[in-house]
């Protein structure tokens, strides 16, 4: 049987006899706190949108990018970038699906990607009016970009799959956000 290609083309009993259900009754704590992680802390669980679910979650860790500075930052998302091909794939297949909807942590990376930007310019030092706008700002360019998929993006979510064919496409979407997050920062 073939996986699909992305999200949008495949349904949850595609691979799964359980019809994409989990049945936690049967996974060890390690498998429980990998899906744990792979949902989004639960966030992916919403019954509508659980990407854009996943992805406004991440705004409440705006304080903790805060506290860390910019370097720091880029090194803890990195390292997520790094976890988050084991945790989405070992979601995917506890799921028995490739690339669920419900799994976000790849949403949780490429959003916080966006935040980059506005930590190197220190656009993102309290909460202020114009830091919430701002931040408002950097959600809506990550899911622009992850919705839409511009070349390269969508060539890479049909094209890789497995873990890294997860995290892959978001980090694209979340650099080209980060990007234009940039653009709009030296703008204004």
């Amino acid at each position: 049987m073939t996986e699909p290609s992305n999200k949008s083309s495949m349904t949850k009993k595609d691979l799964s006899p359980t019809g994409g259900a989990v049945l936690f009754k049967d996974m060890n704590v390690l498998d429980k706190l990998c899906y744990f992680l792979g949902v989004g802390l639960g966030s992916g669980l919403s019954p509508k949108a659980p990407g854009t679910a996943g992805s406004f979650l991440v705004l409440f860790f705006a304080p903790l990018w805060i506290s860390l500075g910019t370097y720091p930052s880029i090194a803890v998302i990195t390292i997520a970038a790094i976890i988050g091909i084991p945790i989405c794939g070992h979601t995917a297949k506890l799921m028995g699906v490739h690339d669920d909807g419900r799994i976000v942590w790849d949403e949780f990376v490429g959003q916080s990607m966006v935040f980059i930007p506005m930590l190197a310019l220190g656009k993102l030092t309290a909460f202020d009016g114009m830091t919430l706008f701002h931040i408002l700002i950097a959600f809506v360019l990550f899911r622009v970009f992850d919705i839409w998929k511009p070349w390269p993006i969508r060539y890479f979510d049909r094209s890789v799959h497995g873990g890294f064919g997860i995290m892959f496409d978001d980090i694209l979407a979340g650099l080209f956000a980060a990007l234009a997050m940039w653009a709009y920062l030296i703008w204004i």
